[in-house]
This record gives C-alpha cells, sequence and structure tokens, in this order.
C-alpha cells in the first residue's frame, strides 16, 4: 500500500509538471504567432491569438493545431480604391485544423469562420453625403444609419423640396447583402415619401449604396451581414487561410 501511495504522488506531481510545462508552451507559442501575425499582416496592434485544446504539445509534436482563435482590434482592410482604407471596429476568426512550422514564420488553416463588425459612421462614409437633386427642385441626402431591428437598418434622409427644407429626416429601412464576397451593398426596401413622385431610379442613387471591403487577413472573405446595435455585423469565411508565411 505504501509503495501505491509513493507511486499516485509521482503520478500525480509529474502530471502538475506537465500540465504547467503545457500551459508554458502554449502562452509561449500565441506570443510568437501573434508577433509574426502581426508582422506579416502589418498591423498597428498585435492581435489575440489563442490555441485551443489539450494538451498543447501533443498538437505542437504533430504539427497541426486543431483550433486556433484570432481576434484583431482596428484593422484596416482595403476598399478597392488605390490606397483607401476603412477601418474594422474589430475581427474575430476562429481557425480550424491550423498546419504551421516549428518556428511559426508560416501556419496554414484548412478552415476559417468568424465576425467583423463595421461602425455605422465608417459605412455612412460610401454614401452620398451631399444634397443630390433626385427630381425638379428636390434634393436629397443620407445623414444616418442606425439598427433598424431584424438585421435591418435604418437609413435616414434629410431632403428639401422646392427650397423648403422638411421639418424631420425622412427614414427607410433597407436590407444588407454580400456580394461577389467582397462587396457590401445597402438596398431600400421602400422608397422613401418625400411629398412628391419621383423616378426610382433617381431616389434609389441615394439610399442605394455599396462598400468595397478587401484584403482581410489571410485572403478571408465576407459572407453574410446585417444590421446590429453596434454597427453592421459581417460574417467572414475562408479556406486555406494563410495567417503567417
Amino acid at each position: 500500500m505504501r509503495a501505491l501511495r509513493i507511486l499516485l504522488i509521482v503520478v500525480v506531481i509529474l502530471g502538475g509538471l506537465f500540465v504547467i510545462a503545457d500551459r508554458v508552451a502554449v502562452n509561449f507559442a500565441e506570443g510568437e504567432a501573434a508577433d509574426k501575425l502581426r508582422t506579416t499582416e502589418n498591423l498597428a496592434t498585435t492581435p489575440d491569438v489563442s490555441i485551443k485544446g489539450f494538451p498543447f504539445l501533443t498538437q505542437a509534436a504533430g504539427g497541426e493545431l486543431d483550433d486556433v482563435e484570432v481576434g484583431i482590434e482596428g484593422y484596416e482592410a482595403s476598399t478597392g480604391a488605390g490606397d483607401d482604407t476603412i477601418r474594422i471596429d474589430g475581427l474575430t476568426a476562429e481557425m480550424r485544423n491550423v498546419t504551421f512550422s516549428g518556428d511559426f514564420s508560416s501556419a496554414t488553416a484548412a478552415t476559417a469562420t468568424g465576425t467583423a463588425t463595421l461602425g455605422y459612421d465608417t459605412l455612412l462614409k460610401a454614401a452620398k453625403s451631399e444634397p443630390t437633386q433626385v427630381g425638379p427642385g428636390v434634393t436629397a441626402r443620407i445623414v444616418g444609419l442606425s439598427d433598424g431591428g431584424n438585421g435591418k437598418l435604418k437609413v435616414e434622409l434629410d431632403a428639401t423640396v422646392l427650397g423648403a427644407r422638411l421639418p424631420r429626416t425622412v427614414s427607410v429601412l433597407s436590407s444588407a447583402a454580400v456580394v461577389d464576397g467582397d462587396t457590401v451593398t445597402v438596398h431600400a426596401d421602400s422608397l422613401p415619401d418625400l411629398g412628391v413622385d419621383l423616378a426610382e431610379t433617381r431616389i434609389r442613387s441615394i439610399t442605394d449604396f455599396q462598400q468595397t471591403i478587401d484584403g482581410l487577413p489571410g485572403g478571408i472573405r465576407l459572407d453574410k451581414v446585417q444590421a446590429a446595435q453596434d454597427g453592421v455585423r459581417i460574417s467572414v469565411k475562408g479556406s486555406n487561410v494563410r495567417l503567417a508565411g
């Protein structure tokens, strides 16, 4: 019995040491991966990298991690228009089956899914903010975007009819969609009532607009989009996503 107790104590001690070693190793690996990702994607700040699953050391020995979560704040994505960029407030992605080199100089995820948040003030810049003629004696411009509920955007317009400014803004509910994996489109579900008859194509030149969002980390693409309280929430996905190298 004494020998058994000693054996059990040794096993518990070794197990504790293994857990400690495993956690130290995973923390080191997360830091190395975060630094590599910051350099590869030219990020302003170091991203959060969390390696899921236990034990880490056995995964690392096989050269593949089951699940890695990446979080990036304030990512500057491309708009497809020269050097212009658009700020993504928050981007999180869950990477599955990540293969990597020993020094973390290269890493590729078989699949990736996540979300990105685009602030309403940022998306508003894609709309026509200058008064635009939409009919004889009628001008309009978008002055606000917000959550309209049930995944819809509330688009607010300021209008002038025959030189008189409408006493209050006019709002319409709009649907957002993703086109070609890199463009968010906003389409009014119905036309705003400005008190006069207007050609649909003219008023939609104001209410309907789009914003290209390209160059996300590792070639991740846009998937779906809907309005939320804190901004437009975009689902992203990708395959063979290169995190580094």
